[in-house]
């Protein structure tokens, strides 16, 4: 046979997967786990390794394979009370203890294992007369911090690990190993040893719900999605949310320029909103920004798109009786289904939840209009400035290539003068819409333009704005006025001002 028949003959077959029982986890690793093979999960006490371990064998049960949990930490009765929790029945695959009572030496001084390498032995043995008696093909092992106690010596504990990696390579076993990383020291010898590593981690906030992350530190012959996922353990299991790459999703979509519903916007913006772009409206306190942003996801109800509004900022109730005063009523559009309005809490949300919120929105839904208000509670939620920024632009890139138009509402510190925000985003957005404050005659005004358009000519007038039981106005560009955007102007011509009928009936 020829060099060349040889190398046709012999080309590798691609390798059927097997799903974890955890979705977002089978994403990360492009598809799950290859089958008989040893996997460590690695992880401190809290984060959900047991969980991991009975949704694994679950899963087996649900295509119908065999499954064994073996424990030496924790009993069936903890294990049982652990699904229960859950909702689950773990009645379908086998448990098997090996810390029972009748091991128990009522003379020992220390643990109830024995340091001793008879105790080491005769453990690993129980382990292979349970698979052999049950013959499983997937396999959790329950904990590995027992077992490094019963060798007590490096050399001893790796070979013991070998051994088994040997055992279960001819059972056709596909096992994970849990381990708590009670070490003092990484245990570099077991990640050489396993086909996989997976590091779960708890993250304490000083306030708010504690974060938990999970990546991939090796993974033999799979090309999964590197760095940090969050995910969160609650009733029902671990559910994962895979950082979001937005160069993973293309959409196609018709670019159109659709009205805000404000003639003098629209003017402002040469023309409107454009689908696949997103807009960012800043400004200080009290200003309008939510009240404009709601006008505009009002014109896109009208149209007939389905939208999606996050508001971070303000509660439910505040906002509706706000919009309903200003004859903007959405009630109808939300009893339909067209239009989702979710208030969110940072302090209980992991960013790649709210990532994973919106998609559900684009994909499931068939949003294409989002509002979020506002960016300054969303970075309350990140562990810095620099995250929000790299998670912001995956998530607008992905809306954008999406086709969804999105409006992003900015807080600034101030009323006039030096006005500053938390996070400069206006790089990332493809227009920019910017509110102020100003004094004339003794009175508070508002005032609105848009400092930059991506995607058409934008006027570079300062117009005002005046938000009423009328709705939203646009008044003249303010020629008469210099100094508008650093809200002390001075008055050099005639300019006329949208008229207040209650604030000027007095003379």
């Amino acid at each position: 046979m020829s060099m060349t028949e040889s190398s046709s003959t012999h080309q590798p077959s691609a390798t059927p997967r097997m799903s974890t029982g955890i979705a977002g986890l089978d994403t990360i690793l492009g598809g799950g786990l290859t089958p008989q093979r040893i996997y460590l999960v690695e992880g401190t006490p809290g984060t959900g390794k047991t969980t991991v371990g009975l949704q694994f064998l679950l899963e087996g049960v649900a295509l119908g394979e065999r499954g064994l949990y073996i424990t030496l930490s924790e009993t069936q009765d903890e294990l049982e009370a652990v699904a229960a929790s859950h909702g689950w029945s773990i009645a379908a695959f086998s448990i098997v203890e090996l810390a029972s009572e009748t091991e128990l030496d009522a003379n020992s001084q220390q643990s109830i294992f024995h340091s001793s390498e008879v105790e080491l032995g005769e453990t690993a043995r129980k382990v292979m007369t349970r698979v052999d008696d049950y013959k499983p093909a997937r396999v959790v092992f329950d904990s590995l911090s027992e077992l490094r106690l019963l060798a007590q010596n490096p050399l001893r504990y790796r070979r013991q690990i070998l051994a088994l990696k040997q055992f279960f390579s001819t059972r056709a076993c596909t096992v994970l190993l849990l381990d708590d990383r009670s070490a003092t020291t990484s245990d570099q010898q077991l990640h050489s040893i396993a086909h996989g590593v997976i590091r779960l981690e708890q993250l304490p906030q000083e306030f708010g719900k504690e974060r938990r992350r999970v990546s991939i530190v090796k993974m033999r012959g799979i090309k999964f999605r590197g760095g940090f996922h969050d995910y969160i353990l609650d009733t029902g299991g671990i559910v994962m949310f895979p950082r979001l790459v937005a160069a993973d999703h293309s959409g196609a979509f018709q670019p159109m320029i659709h009205s805000t519903g404000m003639p003098g916007i629209d003017a402002m913006l040469g023309g409107g909103l454009a689908a696949g772009t997103n807009t960012l409206v800043v400004g200080p306190s009290g200003i309008g920004k939510t009240t404009l942003s709601a006008q505009c996801l009002l014109a896109a109800l009208q149209r007939g798109e389905a939208a999606s509004l996050y508001l971070f900022d303000e509660g439910l109730g505040t906002f509706f009786a706000r919009t309903a005063a200003l004859a903007m009523d959405l009630s109808g559009y939300i009893a339909s289904g067209q239009l989702k309005v979710q208030h969110v809490d940072p302090a209980e949300l992991a960013p790649g939840e709210f990532a994973h919120m919106l998609r559900g929105d684009v994909e499931n839904m068939g949003a294409r209009f989002i509002v979020i208000d506002s960016l300054n509670a969303y970075l309350q939620a990140m562990p810095g400035e620099q995250y929000l920024t790299l998670q912001m632009h995956e998530l607008l890139t992905y809306l954008n290539g999406q086709g969804v138009t999105t409006v992003l509402i900015l807080g600034q510190h101030g009323l006039i003068g030096d006005i500053r925000a938390d996070i400069d985003m206006s790089y990332l957005s493809d227009a920019t819409l910017m509110l102020r404050f100003f004094e004339s005659n003794g009175r508070l005004h508002r005032a609105v333009t848009a400092i930059k358009s991506r995607i058409s000519d934008h006027a570079l007038t300062i117009h005002e704005l005046r938000i009423g039981a009328a709705g939203i106005e646009v008044g003249a560009a303010l020629e008469g006025f210099e100094g508008v955007l650093s809200g002390l102007p001075t008055y050099r011509g005639k300019t006329p001002m949208l008229r207040d009928d209650s604030a000027h009936a007095a003379p």
